[in-house]
């Protein structure tokens, strides 16, 4: 059992990652406490938490956050910004949590990384009667900027095989597990000021670009700047997150 190796790219650009990935703002984490029942002090587990975007968020709110990530490099980042007693090194498959420990499971634009049917199994293991799990995917919009289209087809023209686009969705795991309740989704949409810089920094934070032979990564990612600089952009540009929810039955 390993991490993908795409996956494992995200070492290799961490400090991109924390650069231009969006922050959660309060009104993402506002919803997933209301959708599962969570408040403040419960504890919850951010799992695969990278450099930590959504596991600050949490603590902000309030709660008893507990962040597994199996990656180094993210996970001293994470340690730096959150303390060290709240991190854990693990894989989703083989949580490093006791039976029943946590309120909720948070997993942000990672799902689809996981080997899915062990994955969905060691949620429920450690989820509290009543508990739930919500699995957050940020899709910025920057349909509004004169670059979008000939970004987006520079990025899909980029990309191979990748699991976020190319495997099943994770609300197939669930169904297939059994003993979950229908997934849903609700949608947050935040606004961001829009940041030519950072949207560089997101776009080499992608794994299938950080995978690229240094040379063509860095002629990949100067096109995209000379696209993103030479264009229009709106000062604000907005962000849509959306939650899928699903608690055990």
């Amino acid at each position: 059992m390993g991490l993908h190796p795409l996956a494992e790219q995200f070492a290799s650009v961490a400090d991109a990652y924390e650069r231009g990935r969006p922050e959660y703002a309060p009104a993402v984490i506002g919803a997933v406490a209301a959708e599962l029942n969570v408040r403040p002090g419960d504890r919850v587990l951010d799992l695969a938490a990278g450099t930590g975007k959504l596991t600050r968020a949490l603590l902000a709110f309030g709660l008893d956050v507990v962040a597994v990530e199996p990656q180094g490099p993210l996970r001293d980042k994470l340690a730096d910004r959150i303390g060290a007693e709240r991190v854990r090194d693990g894989l989703a498959e083989a949580i490093p949590l006791e039976d029943a420990s946590v309120k909720a499971v948070t997993v942000a634009d990672a799902f689809h990384w996981f080997d899915h049917r062990r994955a969905v199994a060691e949620i429920r293991r450690v989820l509290r009667p009543g508990g739930g799990l919500a699995v957050i995917a940020t899709l910025p919009d920057w349909g509004g900027a004169s670059w979008a289209h000939e970004l987006g087809s520079l990025v899909q023209a980029s990309r191979p095989e990748h699991p976020h686009f190319d495997g099943p969705p994770w609300q197939e795991a669930v169904r297939d597990a059994g003993g979950w309740s229908e997934p849903r989704e609700i949608r947050v949409t935040t606004t961001t000021r829009a940041d030519p810089d950072k949207i560089i920094d997101h776009m080499a934070s992608m794994s299938w670009i950080a995978a690229m032979p240094s040379a063509e990564r860095e002629t990949t990612l100067e096109q995209m700047r000379t696209l993103v600089l030479s264009g229009d952009t709106p000062e604000e540009l907005p962000i849509q997150v959306v939650v899928g929810l699903t608690t055990p039955t």
